[in-house]
């Protein structure tokens, strides 16, 4: 091992989850496919969203996991927090939403109080399979030779004229789903800033591990060399 990093994991862990569990084990999977020594730490929401944005400047990377949250209302107060931070940031998941919420309060998109976004189309916490499909040169890469069905949890529709809006100044669209919608969005203008509202951590394996974490954990390694 060349390298220790320190990821903060922020969600309300419970082992008998299988995408909290999965978030664990796509770390370790990441960590032996690098040769990094990786400490992660778990953050639950309340306490998370406690903490000051200069604290959260001691971990190489962010990763907000998957609910069920114990009190999601702190969760959009927490993006708006990490979006501050220069370090890379992975959310997976219902988190995708909340993103989506915040960028649109921050930068006044729907004055009308429309409804944009739609509710979780996956009922309940079953997980469905939905198909990956690479949008930019950089996701092309990432599945060149990895299976593009990944399981979710949750899934959102999203008003076309948002989705532009969205585009022309605060997002990049990396992958759609089947259904055509966005699945995996990149935020402009930032170190390393991704979001899918999958889970692909639950495809992840000891012996592939999944390629989109890996990156982020790459992003992770050079931020803290350049720290250094």
């Amino acid at each position: 091992m060349s390298l220790g990093l320190k990821i903060a994991v922020i969600g309300d862990y419970n082992f008998t989850y299988n995408s909290h569990q999965a978030t664990n084990l796509a770390l370790d999977h990441s960590a032996r496919f690098l040769d990094l020594e990786i400490s992660y730490y778990w953050i639950k929401i309340n306490e998370a969203a406690q903490i000051k944005t200069q604290l959260f400047e001691q971990y190489d990377g962010i990763w907000i996991a998957p609910g069920p949250y114990k009190n999601s209302f702190f969760l959009n107060g927490i993006i708006d927090t990490v979006l501050k931070l220069k370090i890379p940031i992975l959310l997976t998941g219902e988190s995708f939403k909340s993103l989506i919420e915040v960028l649109v309060n921050k930068n006044q998109l729907n004055p009308n109080g429309e409804k944009l976004i739609s509710d979780n189309l996956v009922d309940g916490q079953q997980f469905e399979r939905l198909t990956i499909i690479p949008h930019s040169k950089e996701f092309l890469q990432i599945y060149e030779n990895h299976n593009t069905v990944e399981l979710t949890s949750s899934r959102y529709s999203l008003y076309p004229q948002l989705i532009t809006q969205l585009e022309n100044k605060l997002i990049d669209v990396e992958a759609y789903n089947q259904f055509e919608e966005p699945e995996v969005i990149s935020l402009k203008n930032h170190v390393f800033f991704l979001a899918c509202a999958c889970c692909p951590q639950i495809s992840s394996t000891r012996e592939i591990a999944h390629p989109l974490i890996y990156t982020f954990i790459k992003a992770c390694s050079v931020f803290s060399k350049k720290e250094d």
